[in-house]
């Protein structure tokens, strides 16, 4: 009897991967209304980065067709999405079935694990840290809390902590909201936090599973490896379930020998399918989602040039990948608004062209008052 042949997983390169990706961000094409609303993207993009508050309009803008910042204010004023530390311990903005079910399963992969940091620092020593969670809860409940309100109400029960610890503490502890007006679209206010029961008036159901987290992240992000997955998600100790879903699942091969995993359905559009340029937000998951980031990050030098100071900058893709950082100023006083774009390297007169039309569309949807526009160009150096 003949031995089996064992057909090798087919091999897509960065390029391929690129296109698939931006195909699940809604990056190759903006999707309509009608066909995705701004809640529905939140959901199908499992969150937003929101560590400042322009973020997640920046990364909507950018994906769907008709968008306008009230839209997601809408949201966030209604509590139908809302701004909750969730993955690798960072802001985001999710939907609030989101964010009552990923809360809990994300956890252990970033909560936890900044918890442990700081005990590990010495400043939550005696600290009893159940009895602080019970306390605090019951501060933000009362009525929402900055951290500073928060930290001050702790140190009194613990006076030889450190005050910063201990607000930390409460928040890895508790899964906290920022309650609006934070987060609105041209609104101001502090960050005051609440529990996201509180905030939401419903207690949560069962956490969300791995296996379906697995799922959410290949629709969104895929196709991808075991480690792409941790490192999007920040947990740990997940081939188990990528194990338990090969049989639904598609497995290819990066080009460099990574075992990739994707629904079986998901588009994976040709390689030279074309991928017009897009504004993004700084920190957009599009460029965390992955441990091997050369899918969108075709030179790696590049992300060291993506920050000013300690702050990194929203940039811009050109022809799928990191090309340069821009940014808006805009007074909010329907003068000029301006583009501003810093590119890595030279860019084609084609190229200049698309990034300008593309310049205008954003700054009709993120500064639609303005009496005009100016888009410019200049490179980054480094």
């Amino acid at each position: 009897m003949a031995p089996k042949t064992i057909t090798p997983p087919p091999v897509l390169d960065d390029r391929a991967l690129n296109r698939a990706t931006l195909a699940r961000q809604l990056l190759l094409r903006r999707a309509p209304r009608s066909e995705v609303t701004a809640e529905q993207a939140v959901q199908r993009l499992v969150g937003l980065q929101a560590q400042n508050v322009k973020p997640p309009y920046y990364a909507l803008a950018a994906r769907l067709a008709g968008f306008a910042p009230g839209d997601l204010s809408e949201l966030m004023a209604d509590r139908r999405a809302v701004r909750i530390v969730t993955l690798r311990s960072t802001l985001h903005t999710h939907t609030a079935a989101d964010a009552l079910a990923l809360r809990p399963l994300l956890q252990p992969g970033g909560p936890d694990r900044e918890l442990k940091a700081f005990r590990a620092r010495g400043g939550l020593d005696g600290v009893d840290i159940d009895r602080l969670g019970a306390i605090a809860r019951e501060l933000v409940e009362t009525e929402p809390r900055t951290m500073k309100e928060l930290r001050e109400a702790l140190l009194a029960h613990w006076p030889n902590a450190d005050p910063r610890s201990l607000a930390v503490a409460a928040r890895c502890v508790l899964p906290l909201v920022q309650v609006t007006p934070r987060g609105l679209w041209g609104r101001s206010g502090q960050v005051r936090l609440t529990t996201v029961t509180h905030w939401l008036g419903r207690e949560p159901g069962p956490p969300a599973d791995p296996d379906g987290t697995v799922l959410r992240y290949l629709a969104a992000f895929g196709p991808a490896s075991v480690q792409d997955f941790q490192s999007w998600s920040g947990l740990t100790r997940t081939r188990d379930a990528f194990e338990r879903l090969r049989p639904r699942l598609a497995v290819f091969r990066g080009e460099y020998g990574a075992e990739l995993f994707d629904l079986p359905d998901a588009p994976r559009p040709a390689a030279g399918t074309p991928a017009p340029p897009r504004f993004l937000p700084e920190y957009d998951n599009l460029l965390l989602a992955h441990a091997d980031r050369r899918r969108v990050v075709a030179d790696d030098r590049h992300a060291n040039l993506t920050r000013r100071g300690n702050q990194s900058c929203p940039v811009f893709l050109v022809d799928g990948f990191l090309a340069g950082i821009w940014r808006l100023e805009d007074d909010g006083r329907g003068g000029t608004a301006a583009l501003v774009m810093e590119a890595f390297g030279e860019l084609s007169a084609e190229r200049r062209a698309a990034l300008t039309e593309e310049a205008e569309r954003t700054l009709s949807v993120l500064a639609p008052g303005s009496a005009a526009y100016d888009i410019r160009f200049g490179s980054v150096r480094g």
